[in-house]
């Protein structure tokens, strides 16, 4: 793996390996060396990001890149633990640089609070010196706009966040090598397989056709919490916002329930997104709640470990969250 502006490779040391033990005897010491190598970048620094910050700083990657140029705000101590109350308006990147450092010393942490370094060009220059990207708590476009980057730079992408008592995972692996036990082989002699899976881009996800599905399958994805988060992302791609009012239930339903119709949901299984459901975003999207943000952000980070150890199956592709009923469920989007 080629790691950023590093050229040769760092090898795992004897005092490395000790406090590492525990993984390297669940992931072999090969895993572990890709991990100690791989430079990660996380764009936003919010709940969902810290979780999955802590995750994969405690698990020994070598370098980590954390890009946000907001300062703290008050509403931002619920959700994300590296920030105190006298870190309000601070910038968020240098109130947290200390804490994270504190997790693992062997991980090197850089911090940029100066957003030019995500437009244009710039964005390209940055992303060719890291192995992977994770942008958290962003806009659809921003989304798109930095997964069409990684694709062209060759580069796994992940993104995450939260709205109210939803969250959702996604990733775009390109193509994505893993080792998997062989199903085919027998119980006394296990073996294993490399797998390869080919992820689509966030733009062509999104053009799935729900009518290749069967209604035992469709039903198994819960597809309510998906549109009600692909229809958040509308929202906010029309209005420029989140929905906060419940006065934005009506326009929040509506968008909900034609991308339901417009993408061949199996209609025995949903028509329309529940009322409920919708009054309940249309008031709470804006806002993070921690219970949310552990569970997304911690599966957000031990998948990109995953993705990197390539020792077990990482998600694919799309993970969406209900708070609600505290269960979750992955929706091969576009994949073959």
């Amino acid at each position: 793996m080629d790691v950023g502006s590093k050229t040769v490779p760092v090898q795992i040391t004897e005092d490395e390996a000790a406090v590492y033990d525990r993984q390297i005897r669940l992931w072999g010491i090969e895993a572990q060396q890709r991990m100690r190598n791989a430079s990660i970048l996380v764009m936003n620094l919010k709940g969902v990001a810290a979780e999955a910050i802590k995750n994969i700083v405690l698990a020994g990657i070598g370098r980590l890149v954390i890009v946000d140029p907001a300062a703290v705000a008050e509403e931002d101590l619920g959700a994300c633990f590296f920030f105190r109350d006298e870190d309000v308006g601070k910038q968020r990147v240098e109130a947290a640089k200390s804490r994270v450092e504190s997790l693992n010393p062997l991980v090197t942490v850089e911090t940029i609070s100066d957003g030019s370094v995500l437009d244009g060009s710039a964005l390209d220059t940055l992303i060719q010196t890291v192995d992977l990207v994770c942008i958290t708590d962003s806009s659809r476009a921003e989304l798109s706009r930095v997964n069409e980057a990684c694709r062209r730079l060759k580069k796994p992408f992940y993104s995450g966040g939260s709205y109210g008592l939803l969250g959702y995972i996604f990733c775009d692996l390109l193509r994505h090598e893993f080792i998997s036990p062989d199903r085919t082989g027998t119980k006394d002699v296990p073996r294993s397989v490399k797998v390869s899976v080919e992820y689509p881009s966030l733009q062509e996800a999104l053009q799935h056709k729900w009518s290749t599905m069967t209604k035992r399958q469709t039903k198994e994805v819960n597809p309510a919490i998906l549109f009600t988060i692909l229809a958040i992302w509308e929202f906010e791609a029309r209005n420029g916002r989140l929905p906060t009012e419940v006065k934005d239930a009506d326009s929040l339903e509506q968008l909900a329930n034609d991308l339901i119709n417009g993408a061949g949901v199996d209609k025995k299984v949903l028509t329309r997104i529940p009322r409920d459901l919708v009054e309940a975003l249309a008031t709470t999207a804006a806002h993070e709640f921690n219970p949310i943000c552990a569970v997304v952000g911690g599966m957000l980070g031990q998948d990109i470990l995953k993705s990197l150890a390539a020792r077990e199956a990482p998600i694919a592709n799309f993970f969406a969250f209900d708070g609600h009923t505290g269960a979750g469920t992955v929706t091969r989007m576009n994949i073959p």
